[in-house]
């Protein structure tokens, strides 16, 4: 799935939080409808995929936990992103790409039905498929204990089961925030994200250094497969002159639609986070700073303290202020649109996951979800220690409606894009307002030790009332500007 991932670790955030989102995209030519639903794992046996085929056998201990189910299920739940009843949050998965190097040597487990039928000649049996995106938060999440027990449970169904596809997954808990990368059909790695750092995630591998005595050994700050040195070797997979293991060099790619597709994402996020760090503007495609370089860190210091509306609108950006900006004057026709943008018709949702520490256990996560193409809609927090979420978030029907968050949003985007320059003030409007009255429901609520339920309600009930309200004045934008519009007074 096309996604793009922020990472801050708590001395990077502005509240001492860790802070994980990821814009979960759909493909081109579809839809894909989102809704946030709270699940208890408490007393389930086994898990059967859709897409692997695979039935797993569930451990013990499984309990409550948020997540962003797809409201269809003809593919499974894919359920994202979601924080547990211990405050663990996860954030599956960020597809990745990799080099057929890495593929030869562990191929990706994927799903293959029966050929034929038994006793029949050229009879083939069903392969089952591995774990993937649809199944990831399903297996840990309710499970996990804390963000390094979440890389090892993960860890542990990879090589089990394999996967059918590369992904990287983040986990945090109150102190820490992992992120794994799969690396062939069932092999793995795993850093700790620096406390004082960011990290940005499109759609490619992204460590870009890995010390392996750490992870075979004391496990510190990085974890790994048991045997990925012996996978390493045998296999003439470091690619480095020195001896430091490159990651991005070892399992990455690095092809031309890496460069138009996924690394200007990168670019883009640390030039807003990291602007003096450049020059962003002005170097060329592959240098250094430019929006092509192979060179782009995985994790930076940001220039200062990174908050949720900073999260929000990186994940928005469509290059702003660039040659690049589909909305934009600067450039050319043939520049304008050149690389994919973060805040993209495809965003399905957005899940930001804060752990906080300095509020008790019962309200110490918020769940920020955004829903439809970030560029006009608004972030908006709950609390996640509740047995449910309020109907307009959690109810997507197939039917286009606006008693619904999701469809509300999506008739937003649709009708705002085609009037941009007269909707773009009240979506700044629309997200300033909706998001600062959320935020003062949160504080009340962490004030008094109120109910987390009757606040997210509350929420609810404010984000359908902007919500409508935007909906509404971006219709008249958008009447004012219909082609058979005509100037002359009819009264």
């Amino acid at each position: 799935m096309p996604c793009t991932t922020i990472l801050v670790g708590k001395k990077a955030s502005f509240d001492g939080s860790t802070i994980i989102a990821r814009n979960e995209d759909c493909s081109t030519g579809e839809f894909c409808e989102k809704r946030m639903s709270v699940e208890n794992a408490a007393g389930k046996k086994t898990y059967k995929s859709v897409i692997g085929h695979l039935e797993v056998t569930l451990p013990e201990g499984g309990g409550r936990y948020t997540c962003m189910p797809n409201a269809d299920l003809k593919e499974g739940l894919w359920e994202s992103a979601g924080v547990n009843a211990r405050n663990v949050a996860m954030s599956a998965t960020e597809t990745l790409t990799s080099n057929e190097r890495v593929l030869a040597a562990d191929p990706l487990v994927a799903y293959r039905a029966a050929v034929g039928k038994p006793g029949e000649p050229g009879y083939e049996p069903e392969r089952l498929g591995g774990i993937g995106e649809e199944d990831m938060v399903t297996l840990v999440l309710p499970y996990a204990t804390s963000a390094r027990d979440g890389v090892l449970r993960l860890g542990a169904l990879l090589a089990e089961h394999g996967t059918y596809e590369m992904n990287g997954i983040a986990f945090s808990d109150v102190d820490e925030i992992w992120w794994l990368e799969t690396v062939g059909g069932h092999h793995w790695i795993a850093r700790r994200v620096p406390d004082d750092c960011y990290v940005t995630m499109p759609n490619q591998l992204g460590l870009d250094s890995f010390d392996l005595d750490d992870a075979l050994g004391e496990g510190r700050e990085h974890l790994c497969s048991p045997d990925l040195r012996e996978f390493i070797e045998d296999n003439r997979l470091d690619l480095s002159l020195d001896g430091r293991l490159n990651p991005r060099d070892a399992f990455g790619s690095r092809s031309d639609s890496d460069h138009v597709y996924n690394t200007p994402r990168a670019w883009d996020m640390q030039r807003w986070l990291n602007p003096s760090a450049g020059p962003w503007e002005t170097a060329a495609a592959h240098e250094e700073f430019g929006p092509e370089s192979d060179r782009l860190p995985w994790c930076r210091v940001p220039e200062r303290k990174v908050t949720i509306e900073d999260v929000k609108y990186v994940l928005s950006l469509h290059y702003q202020g660039t040659a690049y900006d589909p909305y934009g004057h600067i450039g050319t026709p043939a520049t304008r649109g050149l690389y994919r943008p973060i805040g993209i018709n495809r965003n399905c949702q957005l899940a930001v996951l804060q752990i906080r520490p300095y509020v008790d256990e019962q309200h110490r996560a918020l769940q920020w979800i955004a829903l439809g193409s970030n560029a006009f809609n608004a972030l908006v927090p709950f609390f996640t220690q509740v047995d449910e979420v309020p109907a307009y978030v959690n109810s997507t029907p197939k039917d286009v409606t606006t008693d619904s968050f999701y469809w509300a949003n999506r008739l937003i985007g649709a009708m705002a894009d085609a009037s941009y320059s007269a909707c773009l003030p009240h979506v700044e409007r629309y997200q300033e307002k909706l998001q600062s009255e959320a935020t003062r429901l949160v504080h009340a609520c962490d004030a008094e030790g109120g109910d987390p339920s009757a606040a997210n309600q509350a929420i609810a009930d404010v984000a359908r009332k902007r919500t409508d309200c935007l909906l509404g004045h971006v219709l008249f934008a958008r009447s004012a500007e219909m082609k058979n519009a005509f100037s002359r007074s009819d009264n």
